[in-house]
């Protein structure tokens, strides 16, 4: 059991450096466990390397990659989620290349996604696996690249190996984003980007003063994932627990368990994953649970929803679960990842604002039992960062209580976007001074950020704006059919000015031939009708697994647009129909 911090390392530039500190100050602790869950009712297999143990792997593969290429080069890393990621991740670094985090071919619905990242990257090398290999090389059949698997590389490789020297201000990777509202593009993260990101994740989140666990299983090639799994127990030398997404969404708790297993576990999540488990744990899984030293749970999706920690808190305080671990949060691929977060063992901010002010710009407060009120999440503070509101047209700041879009200044901050020069500057800014346009809106109230949703998702109809996610929320709640967190709300181009659509999931407990279709499109017009003033032009039902996703899992409302448009929903519910 893990019971006290190891003593503080000094302020190295990479993250291989704390690695090498680590193996050479606390060898025999350990550093990254993989838990394998190999069958459908496993509870899982455990997989561990101490620092010192990491330390060898990453040097073999990091003296094999130098053998390969020259220092710059980027390497794509397409390695199933386990230790061969972060050995990847970490050796791409130590032999000053830039690592391209991404994922194995496979993963459904994103196919497409990595090809156009791959091109657009560019990479010399791919680091894979011995049981991925033969299907990375077929699908980067292309000449130049070649592929390495991890595991394949004898220890002895880096006996003789010395670390290529990076400055703070070098390219330590590309991380892509998302993709919610744009074509991915690669923000140009530092050397010294991730490691002041992740002392301030480190620093919110308590886990500088107090030994934690980092449990995590969100994808090592999402942002998050990667700052909170890998960089931030780097800096700190912290034990990481990783397990697979698959595995989460095959069994919840599977996740519960490695939280409750572990001293003092820190884990994030976005918003389904925590109504998934109240919903999916059962009550013989809950009884085996004991979620008393749970250290801090963060929420990083945009808005977060008082109702999702109300209800993960319901569903598990018998377990012991504190209702104060709980941490709403604030972050983006282009500050590394880590903005604002409510810090641990402080109550959830709540803020019931009215809909119609806030529709206009204005944060006022409404009564949290008003129909018309919407209830957000306070997400803290920014901890080594400066951040600031502004009007997205005059760039003017704005006083507290006023919607703008949320600019960020700090040393977590991107260099840019890989091969974007105008995107840069629109988004970065120039110079030293410069404030990072995240295109997300919000307000500060009470010295808290609340954010409030995206620029580019706004949907405006004569002249008032209306959040999407706003939107969402009321018609996945106005019919039980309708899937919750699998749908999506979007204008489109009509004759006499914008027409608002929402495309939804119907639940997997239910086939569409079992749905009253009419009532279910009856009933989401009428709510949204009721609570938002706006009328909807088309309600379309669809299967599960349709609406398409982001790689972090979001809902990517632009291409459920696009796809809409195309005519491909009005296919896909025919097929399905004729299908049942």
């Amino acid at each position: 059991m893990m019971n006290h911090l190891p003593p503080l390392a000094p302020a190295y530039r990479t993250l291989p450096q704390y690695v090498r500190h680590w193996a050479e100050t606390t060898p025999d602790r350990r550093a990254f466990t993989f838990v394998d869950h190999p069958a459908p009712h496993s509870r899982g297999v455990h997989r561990t390397l101490t620092w010192r143990r990491l330390d060898v792997r990453v040097r073999a593969l990091a003296a094999r990659l130098a053998e390969e290429t020259e220092p710059g080069t980027r390497v794509a890393l397409l390695c199933p989620q386990g230790i061969e990621y972060v050995t990847g991740f970490l050796a791409t670094l130590a032999a000053g290349l830039v690592a391209v985090p991404l994922y194995p071919p496979g993963l459904p619905g994103h196919a497409d996604r990595l090809a156009g990242v791959l091109a657009d990257a560019a990479p010399e090398i791919v680091v894979t696996t011995g049981r991925a290999r033969a299907d990375v090389r077929d699908f980067c059949d292309g000449p130049g690249v070649r592929v390495i698997a991890a595991d394949d590389v004898p220890d002895s490789a880096g006996d003789q190996f010395q670390p290529v020297p990076s400055d703070a201000g070098a390219t330590a990777y590309l991380q892509y984003t998302s993709g919610s509202t744009r074509a991915p593009a690669g923000v140009e993260i530092t050397h010294g980007n991730v490691v002041a990101n992740a002392r301030q994740a480190l620093t919110a989140y308590g886990a500088d003063a107090h030994p934690v666990t980092c449990v995590g299983w969100l994808p090592l090639y999402h942002d998050m994932g990667l700052v909170l799994s890998v960089a931030a127990p780097v800096v700190r030398g912290l034990l990481s627990v990783l397990m697979d997404p698959a595995a989460f969404l095959h069994e919840p708790v599977r996740w519960l368990r490695l939280l409750a297993g572990h001293p003092r576990a820190v884990s994030a999540a976005p918003n389904f994953a925590y109504d998934y488990c109240a919903s999916a744990v059962t009550a013989e899984q809950r009884a085996d649970l004991r979620l008393d030293d749970v250290a801090a749970l963060i929420n990083g999706s945009e808005p977060v929803r008082p109702g999702t920690a109300d209800r993960f808190h319901a569903a598990f305080a018998s377990q012991g679960l504190a209702p104060d671990t709980h941490c709403p949060s604030y972050g983006l691929a282009e500050a590394t990842v880590f903005v604002s977060a409510a810090r641990p063992q402080e109550p959830l901010r709540r803020f019931a604002l009215d809909r119609d002010a806030l529709a206009a710009g204005k944060a006022l407060p409404a009564r949290p039992d008003d129909p018309r009120a919407v209830l957000l999440a306070g997400c803290g503070t920014p901890a080594g960062q400066r951040l600031r509101v502004t009007d997205p047209i005059t760039h003017a700041e704005l006083s507290e209580g006023e919607v703008g879009e949320i600019r960020v200044q700090g040393p977590n901050v991107g260099r840019g976007y890989w091969k974007r020069d105008g995107d840069t500057r629109e988004v970065f800014g120039a110079g030293p001074g410069a404030w990072l346009r995240t295109g997300d809106l919000g307000t500060l109230l009470d010295g808290q950020l609340v954010v409030t949703g995206r620029l580019k998702d706004l949907i405006i109809v004569d002249g008032r704006n209306h959040y999407p996610q706003d939107v969402e929320a009321t018609a996945q709640d106005a019919h039980p059919a309708v899937r919750r967190d699998r749908l999506a709300a979007f204008a489109v181009p009509g004759t006499t000015g914008e027409r608002v659509v929402v495309v939804a999931e119907h639940t997997r407990t239910t086939s569409l031939a079992g749905i009253d279709v009419p009532a279910l499109e009856s009933a989401v017009r009428g709510a949204v009708s009721a609570r938002h003033g706006l009328r909807l032009a088309d309600v379309v039902l669809v299967p599960p697994g349709t609406v398409p996703r982001t790689s972090s899992g979001k809902v990517s409302r632009a291409l459920t647009r696009a796809r809409y448009l195309e005519g491909a929903y009005a296919r896909s519910v025919a097929a399905s129909g004729a299908a049942e």
